[in-house]
C-alpha cells in the first residue's frame, strides 16, 4: 500500500524513504539514494520482497 510509504529528504538532500506501520509508527528507515528513481525503485524492492521476508525482532533482545 503506497500510503505505508514515505518518500523524503535526508538533511543532506538525500532522497529517502520511512515504512509506516497501519497505525502510522515508523517502522524502517531505507538507505540514502543518489536519486529520487533509485528510491522510487527501492521501495518496489520492499514491496516485492518484504512479503517473503525473514522477521528478526530485535526488541526481545
Amino acid at each position: 500500500m503506497e500510503a505505508h510509504y514515505e518518500k523524503k529528504e535526508s538533511s543532506s538532500s538525500k532522497p529517502m524513504f520511512n515504512l509506516k506501520a497501519s497505525n502510522g509508527q515508523i517502522i524502517g528507515t531505507s538507505e540514502l539514494y543518489n536519486s529520487t528513481s533509485a528510491r522510487d525503485t527501492g521501495i518496489e524492492s520492499v514491496k516485492n520482497n518484504a512479503p517473503t521476508a525473514t522477521i528478526v525482532d530485535l526488541t526481545a533482545a
